[in-house]
């Protein structure tokens, strides 16, 4: 009596932390190698570790990890201890207003301002910077640290990003995200030249097996995440390309790893192997002009330049675009007096 009293216990004390539903096209997969394309700070050690302490439920059994994932499953993973709670700090930061009415906020993020709390960000975000200028945004039910949020860019990529202002524009937009129905367009610096004016790259994205703080392309379907990117290119300099992407999903860091898969790096994306020199000439002169360069854009040469989505409640198509920023402009004019004056 007293063994099924101390379970029944411990089962009431139990506390989700994730929870997620296979996609319908998901191939059979052991769920310790599906958990571990999908959890951030995760290793396939600890998602076995947590199979072993019946941490992770699939359809509401606990299951080992040799359970292999099927389309649909309802997966959930609960621990002992809640959930920690990243307080969330208002500050006067300045962002950059580009459209507000009662539904939306549209935002220029600055490159350099991380969107969200997290391990060693819990200050300076665009998070703390929104619940400071904005009161009551509708919260996530799965990260109350992250009011409004329907979608992110990385820190050091500059751009559109919508806020959404309440429940139902919450709701509305998240769906459109899900559907694929949002319209995004990138401005990117990139490596190399191109053969052809345009493509598509498609290969899945999924944590790096050896680091997992970086993302990498997988080409069989049991890692990572379905991922789709267009491309076309919009100048050409020889050594390197500005072209225009247009994402058919949105995985993390999507662009600058499908890329970097290409051959075809982000311009000083020191993740991603763009911040050296790539293509060129040995002349110190050139290496002198590469340096100049990544001292004007000190992060990866990449822009969320567009945004077009259907507003909540008005049901009207709505379209953003805001210019390049200085760093960027500045290293594209740079680019062009170099293929002008310069190279030939």
């Amino acid at each position: 009596m007293l063994n099924e009293e101390t379970e029944a216990i411990e089962q009431d004390e139990l506390y989700e932390h994730h929870r997620l539903t296979v996609e319908k096209g998901q191939s059979l997969v052991r769920i310790d190698k599906f958990l571990m394309n999908r959890l951030e700070n995760s290793s396939r050690n600890k998602i076995q570790q947590a199979c072993d302490a019946d941490c992770v439920r699939v359809n509401g059994k606990a299951v080992k990890s040799s359970y292999k994932v099927k389309p649909l499953d309802d997966i959930q993973i609960v621990m002992p201890e809640p959930v920690r709670e990243t307080e969330l700090v208002p500050q006067d930061l300045p962002i950059d207003i580009v459209y507000e009415d009662d539904d939306i906020v549209v935002i220029n993020k600055a490159a350099g301002m991380v969107v969200h709390p997290a391990y060693g960000n819990y200050m300076g975000t665009l998070m703390n910077a929104l619940v400071y200028h904005f009161e009551h945004l509708p919260h996530n039910e799965n990260n109350r640290s992250r009011p409004g949020l329907v979608h992110r860019i990385d820190k050091n990529t500059s751009g559109l990003l919508v806020i959404a202002k309440t429940e139902i524009a919450m709701a509305s937009l998240a769906k459109e995200f899900f559907e694929r129905t949002i319209d995004r367009k990138y401005l990117a610096l990139v490596w190399g030249d191109f053969k052809e004016e345009e493509g598509t790259i498609t290969g899945n994205v999924g944590r790096n097996l050896k680091d997992r703080k970086i993302m990498d392309v997988f080409p069989s379907a049991d890692y990572g995440k379905h991922a789709v990117t267009h491309y076309k290119v919009v100048e050409r300099f020889g050594y390197v390309t500005l072209i225009e992407c247009k994402l058919e999903t949105g995985r993390t860091h999507q662009i600058r790893v499908h890329m970097k898969f290409a051959g075809h790096p982000l311009f000083n994306d020191d993740t991603y192997g763009g911040n050296r020199i790539l293509k060129g000439t040995t002349f110190t002169r050139y290496k002198q002009f590469i340096d100049n360069c990544f001292e004007l854009i000190p992060r990866q040469a990449l822009h969320a330049q567009t945004l077009g989505f259907i507003h909540p409640t008005k049901k009207e198509k709505m379209y953003f675009e805001c210019p390049l920023p200085t760093d960027f402009s500045s290293v594209l004019d740079k680019w062009r007096h170099y293929v002008k004056y310069v190279k030939d």
